[in-house]
């Protein structure tokens, strides 16, 4: 899919990718989504499906609250309050952290939840507001929500595929 450069192709991305990774992870066991086995975030790690779950919503809501202290006319600290943007692994590690002892379902539920507030957030933007001029560094907003929801999205859709296709060759 192309990078979108308007509102409607954001929601478009979003809601397509969204339910492409909500349909391969339907078919994920909760049991076996407890157990560590994908490739971790950070080189030399590994993680479990729920793990990935958490890292989606710890994501969301990363621009959920850039938005929130924006609003108020603070500024964020990107990506997060004591983490720079060369420390994404052990960024992810917290994101892992936030959410340790939530289940599969109540990781989906979170995921779920927030997918729905950044939709909620992009449909009351315009067109200008999120693509009309730099939001972060040369990034407009529609491009740093994207980063952050479309673009992963696909890229754990692709990672969950690639771990069920190394579990059946096992």
């Amino acid at each position: 899919m192309a990078v979108p450069t308007n509102k409607a192709q954001l929601l478009d991305a979003m809601k397509q990718g969204f339910a492409r990774l909500e349909a391969e992870l339907s078919t994920i066991d909760p049991e076996e989504a407890q157990h560590p086995g994908m490739e971790g975030h950070a080189r030399g790690t590994t993680m479990s499906v729920n793990d990935l779950v958490a890292y989606l919503d710890g994501w969301g809501e990363l621009v959920l609250k850039w938005m929130k202290l924006r609003d108020r006319g603070l500024e964020p600290d990107f990506p997060e309050t004591g983490y720079k943007w060369n420390e994404l692994g052990a960024l992810a590690q917290k994101f892992y952290r936030d959410q340790q002892g939530l289940d599969f379902s109540d990781r989906l539920e979170r995921l779920r939840a927030t997918h729905a507030r950044l939709m909620a957030l992009v449909e009351r933007l315009d067109d200008d507001a999120l693509y009309g001029r730099g939001w972060y560094k040369q990034w407009t907003l529609g491009r740093m929500i994207q980063f952050n929801t479309a673009s992963p999205y696909a890229n754990a859709r692709a990672r969950i595929r690639k771990w069920k296709k190394a579990k059946a060759a096992v």
